[in-house]
């Protein structure tokens, strides 16, 4: 997402020291790589066995660059609506399928929370409900298995439509990846899918599907996306922006 100068040069605060960060290690890193998670959180993914003393002097020569990427956030997030921030939320728009479900919670002395489907379109958690973190993990898992439900029929229909088979599908919880495509043709969906538009489903899935041929982002994979969906860039901008349609409850 380009950087508006104008935005920034508002602010003459010069960042002095380093903000907090976490070091992840990951088999498949072939450099060090810096993210910034929505929430703002800074993370360092390393390959096995890189030296974590030389990751705060990696930072500080991109300080200014981190500054910047956690104020372009905070400015983004402020034109949110208050439920974007519930801790636990009230209802889940499910816009992927034009669905809206309704979540209840009930106090119950039972030690465990539990979670059930009490209306067509209603999830009642019961028990120790005032436990927040338990609750979201109870509804993320909830999503994935919504996910599961309604992707794999809808990926494997495209599949056969646009003559791109693949192999396995899976389910996962990924903070910066909407989906990925394995050198087998495996393909893995993120489970936020679900809170995007089903436009943007559809271009997630038709890029991914496309990696099945060309495993790179090359001249020749965007003309096969081009070719298997006429005016992709409307999508392949508008999914920039797409994390603005996820809670934050999802991510935390």
């Amino acid at each position: 997402m380009a950087e508006t100068s104008e935005q920034l040069q508002l602010f003459s605060a010069d960042p002095v020291a380093l903000p907090d960060y976490q070091i992840r290690e990951s088999s498949r890193a072939r450099h060090v790589s810096i993210k910034v998670h929505l929430n703002g959180q800074i993370e360092v993914v390393v390959p096995n066995g890189f030296d974590y003393a030389q990751v705060p002097e990696l930072l500080h020569r991109r300080r200014d660059w981190l500054w910047r990427s956690q104020l372009r956030l905070a400015h983004q997030t402020a034109t949110l609506a208050d439920e974007h921030f519930e801790e636990k939320p009230g209802q889940i728009e499910v816009r992927s399928r034009h669905q809206t479900w309704q979540v209840e919670y009930q106090v119950a002395a039972a030690r465990t929370l539990a979670m059930t489907q009490s209306g067509p379109q209603t999830l009642l958690l019961r028990g120790p409900v005032d436990n927040s973190a338990a609750c979201t993990d109870l509804l993320r898992q909830w999503l994935s298995r919504k996910a599961r439900a309604e992707f794999a029929p809808w990926l494997r229909e495209l599949s056969f439509v646009l003559n791109l088979p693949f192999g396995r599908i899976s389910i996962r919880g990924q903070k910066t990846r909407w989906a990925s495509c394995s050198s087998n043709k495996d393909i893995s969906l993120n489970y936020k899918l679900l809170f995007l538009p089903p436009e943007l489903v559809h271009y997630v899935f038709v890029h991914e599907l496309c990696h099945t041929v060309h495993m790179n982002h090359s001249a020749a994979f965007w003309q096969l996306v081009e070719e298997k969906q006429p005016g992709h860039q409307q999508y392949r901008d508008e999914i920039r922006n797409g994390w603005q349609y996820v809670p934050r409850w999802v991510e935390d």
